[in-house]
């Protein structure tokens, strides 16, 4: 077992005993597979093995910033996240006559409450919000928060476990395509191989064998021998399959990463592969199967190339500081510390950023520290960004893109 285990808060008895079932499920894949398992399989298996996996087989393993959570995502830390996102949704809604939105991977559900209230408020509920969720457990969490927090609205929620075969809507996922299991390469003298997994006595570590899989950037070229680094076939699936079935619509992606040329950029030479446990990255990936969040950020050119091949127009690509700032955070949070001691109007980000440090009441501590992580170029601001595809909907209208778009870098 790797050494930093011996550091790490100790899983529950159950939850060793899920990994335990879950690792033997892994070790008779092995054994079909001739001994060898490609990391995709096992990602796919640690995540979402039916009862067992980290999305699939318990419910409280995010979502909250206590000891026994692994993460927290941006609805998790301040609703005006939603809230703001909701402004971009709102806008597609009202200027393409669309009354559905779909968001993939809805986790605690923070997120589907923050959006549906915004949209109300703003006049523009959706008749339909489906939510597209693979874990019964999820969704059980998911309903309990969204009658709770929008009870009025609760009848306009649907759960979906898969696509339909068209339909028009506008699509969210945040956070999404990083959950989706990669291919690992790892660069030798000779070139390229695939990395896997195989058992070593009671231990699972990795092995390669020969691929004729490659990067798919002219910088890897660069990429030193020993480097690793991962390709994405089935989040680049994903963007296909829903270009097959968007008739009409936008969909907005948020997450962790960087166009191709960075993505493969020498100095990322050991890829962008990791595991989360407790707040914590975990040296070994491997560790604990089912009990740790194991993600790789993403390579938005592919994103978007996968896209546009497909059908689908890219309608921006931007840092979530600006998306955020273009959709209206700021006067958002000067509402919010205006109901409450003491009111501020921030008139740009960096001013927003300082105010954390000033003297105030709680109310406004929380709120402005919130935010400013979500901004902060050394926090969420710019290591997240945001990309929107579509159908039949006009590029330029997009406020989240007005300043700052950045596709010209994909």
């Amino acid at each position: 077992m790797n050494e930093q285990s011996a550091s790490l808060p100790a899983p529950a008895p159950m939850a060793l005993e899920r990994s335990a079932q879950l690792l033997a499920q892994i070790r008779a894949a092995l054994h079909a597979g001739g001994g060898w398992l490609p990391f995709d399989a096992y990602m796919q298996q640690a995540l979402y093995a039916p009862g067992l996996g980290y999305y699939t087989g318990q419910a409280g393993q995010f979502g909250d910033f206590g000891s026994d959570s692994d993460f927290v995502t941006a609805p998790e830390l301040s609703p005006l996240f939603g809230r703001t996102l909701a402004a971009q949704v709102a806008q597609v809604l009202q200027q393409s006559d669309l009354h559905t939105v779909v968001e993939f991977g809805a986790g605690s559900g923070r997120l589907a409450a923050q959006i549906l209230g915004e949209l109300d408020h703003l006049g523009c509920a959706p008749r339909h919000y489906a939510i597209v969720e693979v874990s019964g457990a999820l969704k059980h969490r998911q309903m309990q928060t969204l009658r709770s927090a929008v009870p009025h609205l609760f009848d306009r929620v649907q759960w979906w476990t898969a696509l339909p075969e068209t339909f028009e809507a506008v699509v969210i996922g945040n956070e999404v395509l990083d959950a989706m299991p990669v291919k690992l390469l790892h660069r030798h003298e000779d070139g390229w191989m695939e990395r896997g997994v195989v058992q070593e006595g009671d231990d699972l570590v990795f092995a390669d064998r020969a691929t004729a899989l490659l990067p798919p950037a002219p910088e890897a070229h660069a990429l030193p021998i020993g480097a690793v680094t991962e390709i994405h076939p089935q989040a680049l699936a994903f963007v296909r399959t829903l270009a097959d079935r968007l008739a009409r619509g936008a969909a907005l992606f948020i997450d962790y990463g960087f166009p191709q040329r960075e993505y493969y950029h020498p100095q990322r030479h050991m890829g962008t592969l990791q595991a989360h446990y407790r707040h914590r990255v975990l040296d070994d990936v491997l560790l604990w199967p089912g009990l740790a969040d194991i993600t790789s950020h993403i390579d938005f050119t592919a994103i978007a190339l996968a896209a546009q091949d497909a059908g689908l127009d890219v309608l921006g690509y931007t840092s979530q500081a600006s998306f955020l700032m273009n959709c209206g955070l700021l006067d958002l949070v000067a509402a919010e510390l205006a109901a409450g001691p003491p009111p501020v109007a921030p008139s740009s980000a960096a001013a927003l950023c300082a105010a954390t440090t000033a003297p105030g009441g709680s109310h406004y501590l929380r709120q402005t520290a919130a935010v400013n992580k979500l901004l902060n170029e050394s926090e969420m601001g710019e290591l997240f960004k945001v990309i929107a595809l579509g159908r039949g909907v006009d590029a330029h209208a997009l406020r989240g893109f007005a300043r700052g778009d950045r596709t010209h870098t994909l």
